[in-house]
């Protein structure tokens, strides 16, 4: 899942990129508004953490000219102000979700990885499961009928891309462009080894190919 931050206080922003980073996303990190405004309406993210007092342009109006412009991706407020006029004012913008600095990590995470279930229809469940499989993304292992698989990180990323999305044909490139920060090179034959990977350890017909258009998550392994 590729995540945008946009905080311009850098020590923070370090911390957040780095931690979001072992959580197996890949992370985008702006600190102007106005940059913030361009790339989150221009490039296909997963999610959007935002804070609201950013230079060039303040947060707010980011939230309100992405909404406008009829952007859906889901959008997470950070910002040190607490007051409930202004937690009104980011949700009224758009805003899916709002916390308030300091915060706990574990708390953003699980706030991240509600959001998402959210966008895809999964909110109800406690974690994420798709097709007989159980994700632990804290521990970043899967296990069907009590039995658990390990995952290196590259499977553990690529699996959740596609759990959050069963069913549906996603092609290479699209898989590389939300697995992948802006910074990394996108090679698509890296997907296709992983999804192999993949195969062995959870089943062949966990994965469908097909030819020239892509893969489609089934779950239908062991």
């Amino acid at each position: 899942m590729r995540l945008l931050l946009v905080e311009d206080h850098v020590p923070l922003a370090d911390e957040l990129s780095s931690s979001l980073g072992r959580q197996g996303y890949a992370v985008d990190w702006l600190a102007d508004g106005r940059d913030a405004l361009h790339q989150g309406a221009s490039e296909p993210y997963d999610l959007i953490i935002l804070d609201l007092g950013l230079p060039g342009k303040p947060g707010l109006e980011v939230l309100q000219q992405w909404r406008a412009g009829g952007l859906s991706t889901p959008v997470l407020i950070l910002t040190a102000r607490g007051s409930w006029a202004e937690r009104i004012d980011g949700l009224k913008a758009g805003a899916d979700d709002y916390l308030t600095k300091p915060f706990h990590p574990e708390e953003l995470a699980l706030r991240i990885q509600a959001l998402l279930r959210r966008a895809h229809g999964l909110a109800n469940q406690p974690q994420l499961e798709a097709a007989g499989l159980q994700l632990d993304e804290g521990r970043q292992c899967v296990s069907r009928n009590g039995e658990e698989v390990q995952l290196t990180a590259a499977e553990f990323r690529l699996l959740r891309y596609f759990m959050l999305h069963p069913g549906q044909l996603l092609s290479k490139s699209h898989l590389a462009e939300h697995l992948y920060d802006g910074e990394s090179e996108r090679d698509s034959n890296v997907i296709e080894v992983h999804v192999n990977h993949l195969r062995r350890k959870l089943g062949r017909d966990v994965i469908e190919t097909r030819r020239g258009q892509g893969y489609r998550f089934t779950g239908e392994g062991r």
